[in-house]
């Protein structure tokens, strides 16, 4: 290892760092992977890379330590790691786990030991309360401009958001005579002990909770008694609360569980096991989640970092990453076809669709709700 080498530990694994050059990434079993074709190779040529407004390497011998989940670890590494490697001319370490995992090694270290950060919004939410952010001068990351206006500025000058994505419901449709169409269908009498809820601690999980005040007309952070009404109100319906989105397929193919509020990236496994699973329209809309990306306060390669986020909101990344089924394109520019389309929030309609979700309140009375939650469904 050189000098300029840097291995963090303790992560969700043993070890969590991976130093480049990289043979092999952590691959999510449910995105399965893919080597980079040679035409990809063609589209992020030097001249491409290039025109996205990169100059020659100009970083040599510094290592870029990213904090990321490293799904679809192969395709991440052609679309993105390589061809940066080629602009920089540096080393590349990363730092694996899951959100909160990654984020209180982040706190513990005071801010340092990694350089870009990538996180869901509800969880870069809470790392910007803790002050472990640098806030961002777009001028730095010019491509930002080119991003759908959720995506530029969701956090109040802090990172942008490298994709969207939501959550919904899903159903199946071959056993279901009335199709769902609003939040509100989850509390029907002909739903009872079919439906599967994510557990209070996940993602999705505070969102059934705003959905419910929503369904008693109220607000949940001022009336969390008959918010939680409404919530106890659902129990009849609900089988099991699942924590992860393999735990969700489970039931869905043993026939457990016909309805469930999901996150979009798991409906192409979901519809595998069980091709009559739909994506409800629901009149109220979906919800949106987005995947920030932050420089902490510690980063020792602030600059090398903006270039790194520049390039990854650039169109030719956008681009290929939403072609390849690795995530949703923020970038305006990106252009897809009805097929490529079908799996993503995309466009300018979808995505003016989507409901924000305040996490700035709903961090500061989570632990209340995780609480009642538990009192209702168990730990």
């Amino acid at each position: 290892m050189n000098k300029n080498q840097r291995v963090f530990r303790g992560c969700e694994t043993e070890s969590a760092v991976i130093i480049y050059p990289l043979k092999k990434m952590i691959i999510d079993e449910t995105k399965g992977n893919s080597s980079m074709t040679i035409s990809t190779l063609r589209r992020l040529s030097a001249a491409t890379l290039l025109l996205a407004g990169f100059a020659a390497p100009a970083f040599a011998a510094d290592t870029l330590t990213i904090s990321w989940w490293g799904y679809n670890g192969d395709k991440l590494n052609a679309n993105i790691i390589e061809p940066f490697k080629k602009i920089c001319g540096c080393e590349i370490a990363f730092e694996t786990g899951n959100n909160a995992d990654r984020l209180n090694k982040l706190k513990a270290r005071g801010g340092k030991g990694v350089d870009v950060i990538f996180l869901t919004d509800s969880f870069s939410q809470i790392g910007i309360q803790e002050g472990l952010f640098q806030k961002i001068d777009p001028k730095t990351i010019p491509n930002v401009k080119e991003l759908y206006d959720l995506a530029q500025d969701p956090q109040g000058g802090y990172g942008p958001a490298y994709t969207v994505g939501r959550i919904g419901i899903v159903y199946d449709s071959a056993k279901l005579k009335t199709p769902i169409t609003s939040w509100n269908d989850l509390w029907r009498e002909d739903l009872k002990s079919t439906v599967s809820l994510p557990g209070i601690t996940t993602t999705a999980g505070p969102l059934v909770v705003l959905r419910a005040a929503a369904k008693a007309g109220v607000d949940a952070y001022k009336d969390t008694d008959k918010t939680f009404e409404a919530v106890k109100a659902l129990k009849p319906n609900v089988v099991k609360n699942y924590n992860t989105g393999s735990e969700l397929v489970n039931l869905i193919s043993t026939g457990e569980v016909t309805v469930s509020i999901a996150q979009d990236f798991t409906l192409g496994s979901i519809k595998k096991a069980v091709p009559t699973m739909t994506w409800a329209s629901l009149s109220d809309g979906d919800i949106a989640t987005l995947n920030t990306v932050n420089i902490p306060t510690g980063s020792e390669h602030p600059e090398l970092a903006q270039k790194f986020i520049n390039f990854l909101l650039s169109k030719e990344v956008q681009q290929i990453e939403a072609e390849q089924a690795v995530d949703a394109p923020v970038n305006k520019g990106v252009t897809l076809t009805p097929d490529q389309a079908k799996i993503w929030t995309y466009g300018p309609e979808a995505i003016g669709k989507l409901n924000r979700v305040a996490y700035d309140k709903l961090n500061a009375v989570k632990t209340d709700w995780i609480d009642r939650w538990n009192e209702i469904f168990g730990m």
